[in-house]
């Protein structure tokens, strides 16, 4: 790695950390956290790959805003205010490291089938973050494995517009991904990380209303489990199609 992309990737890995606390979206765990594994996206990775991880943080920001003083009235706000704590970074960032850190020490032998990977692990963070951020303020919502109505917020709820928006956020990571990694905005393979965010996503609904529920799995097991589901998935369509 030359030492410009060492640098740049200590300078953007450090801002989104240092910014995001500062405006008091993560808590210094949180921020330490983030650093962290930008560190590894970054240094096994590469630029491209941090990039990809620092717009998904920003758009799940701006979700997190969204109607947050109402969010924060019903009690379905992270945190006290908003703000998102070390298990949260950790619960979203382990299936991007390892994938990474696979992608590395493979010397480029499977690296697409690991970029696929990578994206749609941060697809379904996206879809995931989406769907609970903004279709939380969706009234309508039914429970996953049985479809009777539950108050907003409910392990395991699905909604309309939580479910519409959740695609809408795969879409746009999986293209922004694709991208930045195979300089194809246009390869309709870009769907594999599209779908493979849908299932993450909806798996993560499936392990709330049963497991989650129940308290077998914690909201971050949760989240990390069906991040590496729906990469796995992803592979497996990769590999069956290639």
């Amino acid at each position: 790695m030359e030492l410009l992309d060492l640098l740049t990737i200590i300078f953007l890995a450090g801002l989104l950390s240092i910014l995001a606390q500062y405006l008091g979206l993560l808590t210094f765990d949180g921020a330490v956290a983030s650093l962290g594994i930008g560190l590894v996206i970054g240094f096994f990775g590469s630029v491209d790959w941090l990039l990809i991880l620092i717009i998904f943080t920003g758009l799940g920001f701006a979700a997190t805003l969204v109607g947050l003083a109402k969010k924060r009235a019903k009690g379905h706000q992270e945190g006290s205010y908003g703000e998102r704590m070390y298990k949260n970074i950790l619960a979203v960032g382990i299936a991007p490291c390892v994938f990474a850190v696979l992608c590395y020490f493979t010397a480029d032998e499977h690296y697409t089938l690991l970029s696929i990977a990578y994206i749609s692990s941060i697809t379904v963070a996206a879809a995931d973050t989406i769907a609970s951020e903004v279709g939380v303020k969706d009234k309508k919502v039914w429970l996953i494995t049985s479809f009777k109505r539950v108050e907003p917020g409910t392990d395991g709820g699905i909604s309309v517009m939580g479910t519409g928006l959740a695609l809408l956020a795969a879409i746009v990571v999986a293209a922004i991904g694709w991208y930045f990694i195979f300089d194809k905005p246009w390869d309709m393979m870009f769907l594999i990380p599209v779908t493979a965010g849908m299932v993450g996503c909806l798996m993560d609904s499936v392990f709330g209303a049963t497991l989650e529920r129940r308290g077998y799995l914690s909201k971050y097991t949760n989240n990390a489990s069906t991040a590496m589901i729906g990469s796995i998935f992803a592979m497996a369509v990769y590999t069956f199609m290639f």
